[in-house]
């Protein structure tokens, strides 16, 4: 079976857009994730190999192998949320005609709905720092290329955002309220502390473009 990210940007919309499962949300702030390290990953490019930059490209160097693990972990992401998710969705048509199948299905969906909530944490965890490689990129990069620094940051910030959801929608379901709340924690302190970071950066971005 072809991987999602294996896909063309058109069929993997296409396929966003239809009635299958995955992926979806979670799968979706993943990609996009990868895309706003990405553009942070381009800064470093771009600035690299010039004599005016020549006492930050230790730390951009640096900063670029950071985002490219994080661009390959945000992509194998995308897999992972659907893996999570495929079994969900199953789940929610086991039977429930008697008590013993309605007890099998209540057990199978608890583990599911933690399997599904665990995914988007990690998404959120690596927009995150996604989030914390723009701000840097931002701070030392060219500023011919800061637009894209920029826009890496607020990308970043929406798949944070968007993967926040799909914590929010499974922990919501949950039985064990103490692991739900746990994870609505975890969730909200990673919402807490990067979109003001993104926000803080992208309005100094578009402060140095005007």
């Amino acid at each position: 079976m072809t991987k999602s990210v294996e896909l063309s940007c058109e069929k993997f919309v296409e396929v966003l857009s239809s009635k299958e499962p995955a992926p979806g949300g979670g799968g979706a702030a993943a990609l996009v994730g990868a895309i706003g390290a990405g553009l942070g990953d381009m800064v470093g490019a771009l600035t690299v190999g010039k004599p005016k930059y020549a006492e930050a490209e230790p730390e951009i160097l640096e900063l670029m192998l950071d985002a490219d693990d994080l661009q390959v972990h945000l992509l194998a992401l995308v897999e992972a949320d659907a893996e999570a998710f495929v079994p969900l969705s199953a789940a929610y048509g086991l039977p429930s005609a008697t008590d013993e199948e309605k007890a099998h299905k209540a057990e199978v969906l608890e583990a599911c709905l933690r399997d599904a909530a665990a995914v988007p944490l990690d998404i959120m965890r690596a927009c995150g720092r996604a989030i914390e490689l723009c701000v840097r990129f931002a701070a030392v990069g060219s500023p011919v290329v800061i637009s894209d620094a920029g826009c890496g940051v607020i990308i970043s910030k929406a798949a944070l955002q968007a993967a926040s959801l799909n914590v929010f929608v499974n922990t919501r379901l949950m039985k064990d309220r103490v692991h739900a709340e746990a994870c609505d924690a975890q969730a909200r302190e990673l919402l807490d502390r990067y979109v003001p970071m993104a926000d803080a950066t992208f309005a100094n971005v578009e402060e140095r473009l005007r």
